[in-house]
């Protein structure tokens, strides 16, 4: 996983922390195997982005990533020492009493083996959802998928054919021409999202809809959440 292992040393530094000595290298075989996650936060909401928007669903934040977007809205996500590792069925049990979508974000979940979480939200009948920039390799098994490409840490070939959305983050033109050559690559029945980095939202939102209204396969992508102050 490359620089997966420095992550999960930089982890085992946490759960050291958590539990006794003896115990430790169990907890660290724990959280390379996916039974157990970094968890910055989990929470019932309104998905405010991409095709599902205005739909309820449970959040669940892993917190981990190295990709380094320098306009990153949650930075507080990256140092998964954080962020307490906690038991799948923990994570689960707190998503049961809520709508069936469950959506896996972060930080960088596929950091993580994913299997484990999704095989207990299907378990527990949720629908399994993830939101992923794709530079580690692609785990779980997903009824949506949502793939948003960083340059800081390009997606890995198997998530192009898997992805049911690519929505790219529009900062400067430039990225136009970046967003086409990711859409080059998915399936034919990808869903197609160009969406404003929040703080240029002003300055880049014509130049998007000017966008659209000439290459109709795109769609305007919009941060509704924050519109309406949810998290």
């Amino acid at each position: 996983m490359g620089n997966g292992r420095a992550h999960f040393i930089t982890l085992s530094r946490r759960v050291h922390r958590i539990f006794a000595p003896m115990q430790q290298q169990e907890a660290e075989q724990k959280v390379a195997d996916g039974h157990w996650l970094p968890l910055m936060e989990a929470f019932y909401t309104v998905q405010g982005e991409g095709f599902h928007t205005g739909k309820a669903a449970y959040f669940i934040r892993v917190g981990g990533c190295d990709v380094g977007c320098h306009w990153c809205d949650v930075k507080e996500s990256w140092n998964a020492a954080l962020h307490p590792p906690t038991s799948i069925k923990a994570i689960v049990e707190g998503a049961r009493a809520y709508s069936d979508t469950v959506v896996v974000t972060g930080g960088e979940p596929m950091m993580y083996p994913m299997k484990p979480l999704t095989d207990a939200l299907h378990a527990a009948g949720k629908k399994r959802h993830v939101e992923t920039s794709g530079a580690y390799p692609l785990s779980g098994d997903w009824e949506w998928i949502c793939l948003s490409p960083k340059k800081t840490g390009p997606p890995q070939p198997a998530f192009y054919p898997a992805a049911q959305e690519l929505k790219v983050v529009i900062y400067t033109k430039s990225d136009f021409r970046w967003a086409e050559e990711h859409a080059q690559k998915v399936g034919p029945d990808c869903r197609l999202f160009l969406q404003p980095e929040w703080s240029r939202r002003e300055k880049m939102m014509p130049l998007i809809s000017a966008y659209v209204m000439d290459n109709p396969k795109w769609q305007v992508g919009l941060q509704t959440h924050k519109y309406l102050g949810l998290p």
